[in-house]
């Protein structure tokens, strides 16, 4: 089977999909399946439109366009503020977009009158985690422009939080969207499709408020494709954590010293290496690196060490494992392993649908041949 190889098991996808969204519209809050870490695979949001989700948000226009081209029907949207070259492609493939510059939505709206189309409009709100979003104080000003611009559609306000500031969704900030989205229907005698409270990060949020205000709406990725909630990656009880698994093959396995020899110079990405001494070691060679995957994201699913890695290759002490050339490693994926995982041409995926039809693989790198024998370490058999 072709290596590197991210196996993605549909099922387990669609376990914590459903449940999320039973989970939420307990309490009137509904979700937004984010597509971004998996670049819109038509697979992943099959599955997220079959348990019930039926709005999908991606940040880029093309995993969009790769969705609709598929027939994947669900209302799109597009989670970063348009660039001003990308209006005529946003509101031609998403069906609304999260904004916070009032000169893009002028585009917008230009681009909307021309293709005869009403592009909705989710304003972002600044409310400290200091990433995109108007500030307060200028909501009103963007929704009064908003509200006379041809082909444009208020649908809600939204922030963002748990992320470039890595600020915690609380009452006081999650709290203070809620009434600004108050004060926005009073003010202007409307209601809003959506008031967007944030994402995965607002789980905790979620469980142990009292009050969940005007929220009605959250984005979930990786709560819902590694079942996880992203302040402290807590696993959320009830979800698979295990959707996504990657599998290296070994390429060498030798007994070899534990630290370089001769004059240490910077390595392949200028830095100084320092190694402990660790004696003569069982030192295999897997055949990915990091032009495929980011290597810090990987916990194997074996007593092994990671040693260190390059473009092409990971290295790692087998410790006592008897490593033989074209056997596999296991490893599990945290969410940027999982995004640069999926958006490296040279790892195969291979989809797991315990309750499908079996399983296929696709993207298979050209020019890679098949091991005619492999062994599959203890505990890392494919499923």
């Amino acid at each position: 089977m072709t290596t590197p190889r991210l196996e993605i098991d549909l099922e387990k996808i669609s376990h914590n999909a459903r449940k999320l969204r039973a989970l939420y519209s307990a309490r009137s809050i509904g979700i937004a399946g984010v597509t971004k870490a998996v670049c819109g695979d038509p697979a992943v949001a099959a599955v997220l439109v079959d348990a019930g989700i039926h709005t999908l948000a991606d940040s880029r226009t093309r995993n969009i366009e790769r969705m609709r081209e598929a027939d994947i029907q669900a209302q799109f949207v597009l989670l970063r503020s348009p660039a001003l070259s990308q209006v005529q492609s946003a509101v031609k493939c998403a069906d609304v977009s999260l904004n916070s510059e009032l000169s893009v939505i002028e585009e917008l709206s230009k681009a909307a009158a021309a293709n005869h189309v009403a592009h909705k409009i989710l304003l972002m709100v600044e409310l400290g985690d200091l990433r995109e979003g108007l500030m307060p104080a200028e909501l009103g000003q963007a929704v009064e422009l908003v509200d006379r611009l041809e082909g444009l559609v208020l649908a809600g306000i939204g922030t963002n939080l748990a992320c470039f500031g890595g600020v915690k969704p609380d009452e006081d900030n999650v709290g203070q969207l809620s009434a600004l989205a108050r004060d926005i229907e009073d003010r202007f005698g409307i209601t809003l499709e959506f008031v967007s409270g944030g994402n995965s990060a607002n789980y905790e949020w979620f469980m142990a408020t009292k009050d969940t205000g005007k929220i009605n709406h959250l984005r979930l990725g990786e709560s819902i494709l590694l079942g996880r909630e992203t302040l402290h990656r807590k696993p959320i009880p009830g979800l698979f954590t295990d959707a996504f698994n990657l599998y290296a093959e070994v390429i060498e396995s030798k007994v070899k010293p534990s630290r370089p020899y001769g004059e240490i110079c910077q390595g392949a990405f200028g830095e100084v290496p320092v190694f402990p001494d660790r004696g003569q070691i069982s030192r295999a060679i897997l055949g990915v690196g990091m032009q495929d995957v980011l290597v810090s994201g990987l916990t194997p699913r074996a007593d092994i060490d990671i040693l260190g890695a390059s473009s092409d290759h990971i290295i790692i002490d087998a410790n006592r494992l008897d490593l033989r050339v074209g056997d596999e490693v296991e490893f599990h994926v945290n969410y940027g392993a999982l995004l640069s995982a999926m958006t490296s041409p040279y790892v195969c995926k291979r989809y797991v649908d315990n309750a499908g039809d079996g399983s296929k693989e696709t993207n298979t790198p050209r020019r890679v041949a098949a091991p005619r024998h492999r062994r599959v370490l203890p505990n890392s058999v494919p499923r």
